[in-house]
């Protein structure tokens, strides 16, 4: 199930229009922490149930939107990833939201990384769950991935990304048993979600892809805020090995490894996570010589740069 919320139809300086989801402060905790939620390919930016019910226990505001193309959002042919920092930080402004963390799942975790490297300070952290990392046209990248029909129709650019689309059957293999759990229970509010993105049509999938495979429009080494990578060792979508890329390439980068998750259960991490993301937004944590925040309670202990996986 989603959650209903608040939705905003934000009019961006371009004139296209935004559509947003926003559970609002919580009462009785001042200036909480406000969380950006950006959604995997495809759904439509509603407030999945899990997501409410991790976040509203902790105080913090949830907001959702839908990248052009999905729910209701103004498509934006030819879009980078880099597009998603300027987006967010008109969402941000419009709602009213000072710093704010990101978090993204899939798809949506490099759209994460375009606000904290185009956003700067603002962003007081970020976590991806399942992100792919940057493509440099090096063959590796695919390596590992069940089906890449897909992401190598997206490499040949829109056209030939949109034409893939017209017999695109999903493949099965991507999903793991663990998968098929998590979205029988813990995470199947994301099957109706993605069903309602389909019905919608295919462009924001498709611009998704294509921006994947294309330069992002920022560097990794860009990203000054936390990063936290959580990714689950059995993901055959998007294999390990784009994890290791992300910690490497982003200067305060940490990796929870999930040994036995693969692309939608790693998001039972989500609660501790948003602990970590709280911890790093406390006032200090920007300052060098600031005592190591308190890791979240049922995580192993980690190191900037290292790995632990979450109990």
């Amino acid at each position: 199930m989603t959650t209903a919320g608040t939705r905003h139809e934000v009019l961006l300086d371009d004139g296209r229009t935004l559509v947003a989801h926003d559970t609002g402060p919580a009462a009785g905790t001042g200036d909480a922490l406000a969380l950006v939620w950006h959604h995997g390919s495809p759904q439509t930016g509603a407030l999945l149930d899990p997501l409410v019910r991790a976040t509203a226990p902790r105080g913090i505001r949830l907001v959702s939107y839908g990248r052009p193309g999905y729910g209701g959002s103004s498509p934006l042919p030819g879009r980078d990833v880099a597009s998603a920092g300027r987006d967010v930080e008109q969402l941000a402004d419009a709602l009213g939201l000072g710093r704010f963390a990101v978090m993204g799942s899939s798809g949506g975790g490099p759209h994460a990384l375009a606000c904290a490297a185009g956003l700067g300070s603002r962003v007081a952290g970020v976590a991806t769950f399942a992100s792919p990392a940057p493509y440099d046209g090096d063959e590796g990248w695919f390596a590992g991935m069940a089906d890449d029909a897909a992401l190598r129709a997206a490499t040949l650019g829109r056209d030939a990304r949109a034409r893939f689309e017209l017999t695109a059957e999903f493949d099965e293999r991507v999903f793991v048993a663990a998968d098929w759990a998590a979205l029988a229970a813990s995470w199947s509010a994301m099957n109706d979600d993605v069903a309602l993105a389909a019905q919608a049509g295919s462009d924001g999938l498709v611009d998704d892809d294509v921006a994947l495979v294309r330069p992002w429009g920022f560097g990794l080494d860009e990203v000054a805020a936390p990063v936290l990578v959580v990714h689950g060792e059995a993901d055959r979508m998007i294999p390990v090995a784009h994890a290791e890329t992300l910690l490497r390439g982003c200067p305060r980068a940490e990796l929870w490894l999930r040994p036995r998750d693969g692309h939608v259960s790693v998001l039972d991490a989500v609660p501790v996570a948003l602990d970590w993301l709280l911890d790093h937004a406390r006032d200090g944590v920007d300052d060098p010589a600031a005592p190591e925040p308190a890791r979240a309670e049922g995580t192993a202990p980690a190191r900037p740069g290292g790995r632990a996986a979450p109990a």
